[in-house]
């Protein structure tokens, strides 16, 4: 099959290499396309998994079942699938907790593992998750990026009418929007360099999105003077995290989301997160429950995809997909169509 493989940092190569066979418990997949996360820009520059290349990335993906193990039920051949990314062992204390992240043998397809920017991939079969019929490709290549933002909100524990401010408008950011307006929150201030992004963000649902610098007054404005009840960092950046401090209502949640490099530090006011009762919680990948989540909502119309498809790349063109990938701001997501 072809295959991009990832030689060295900044440099795929299109190979061919041995189609994988599926095991007692697995299924093949046939790829259709595959999402660029910002994780595989990590890869790809040189910043996470560099002692694993050369490598096949991609962790975002849709296709169809090719071939069934022996042991392998429910599951047809033909039949349009997602995949939950993250392999546990399924059987220790976090695994039966959805907490796979936390599992001691848990590896991450297209990260830990040869992933999806290929013509096929074998997978655990109990990770194969049946697509409602009809749904677009172009939607389900969505659903494991929309379930690390369902798992983010989860874990936030955000409802209805509660204030919302999300550092960063890219893909995941706009995402976090959407979501947001779906759960009934209100109002939501987001904030962004780019003013397309911002743009998007409105359109998405966003009641106020404004440049960085504007976001700590947008946000009393929002609310009275009191703060947000839930600020989400999205981009990444330890300066947003020290400004988040300043953006959360006494009581109110900080989401801690985006990736920063290893051994970055949050300094926080003990005293006065004890007296002021805030919190801070960590959220990254979704899995279990939260793709079945993120694929109800998706095959519902809950979440306008229009905006996540403009970008398309053959296999053939992964390379300028990559090299590209910064200066094209207006594209919240690219996808290889296999």
């Amino acid at each position: 099959m072809r295959a991009a493989v990832l030689v060295e940092p900044g440099r795929f190569e299109i190979e061919a290499v041995p189609r994988p066979e599926p095991g007692r418990d697995d299924v093949l997949v046939r790829i259709a396309r595959t999402g660029i996360c910002g994780t595989d820009i990590h890869i790809f520059k040189g910043n996470y998994a560099a002692d694993r290349l050369p490598m096949i990335p991609g962790h975002e993906f849709t296709g169809y079942v090719a071939a069934s193990g022996a042991e392998v039920t429910g599951l047809n051949d033909g039949q349009p699938v997602v995949v939950d990314m993250n392999i546990g062992c399924a059987n220790c204390y976090w695994c039966r907790r959805n907490e796979v992240l936390n599992c001691p043998e848990m590896r991450q397809m297209g990260i830990t593992t040869d992933g999806a920017f290929a013509e096929y991939i074998s997978v655990p079969a109990r990770l194969a998750i049946p697509a409602p019929a009809g749904t677009p490709v172009e939607a389900l290549v969505l659903t494991e990026p929309l379930s690390c933002v369902v798992r983010a909100a989860r874990k936030a524990r955000v409802t209805f009418g509660q204030s919302v401010a999300v550092m960063g408008a890219g893909p995941i950011g706009n995402l976090h929007v959407q979501l947001l307006r779906t759960i009934g929150a209100a109002p939501i201030i987001v904030s962004d360099v780019s003013a397309e992004r911002r743009a998007r963000a409105r359109e998405g649902g966003a009641d106020v999105a404004v440049p960085p610098e504007g976001l700590i007054d947008a946000v009393m404005t929002a609310t009275e003077r009191r703060g947000a009840d839930i600020v989400i960092e999205s981009v990444g950046c330890p300066a947003l995290y020290s400004e988040a401090k300043a953006l959360v209502r006494k009581g109110g949640h900080i989401a801690a989301f985006g990736l920063t490099g290893a051994g970055e530090t949050l300094a926080l006011d003990i005293l006065q997160t004890i007296l002021h009762e805030n919190s801070v919680k960590g959220s990254v990948a979704g899995m279990g429950q939260d793709m079945h989540d993120a694929l109800t909502l998706l095959s519902h119309g809950r979440i306008d995809t229009e905006p996540f498809t403009g970008a398309e790349y053959g296999l053939e063109d992964i390379q300028l997909a990559f090299d590209t990938f910064d200066r094209r701001t207006d594209d919240l997501k690219t996808q290889i169509v296999m």
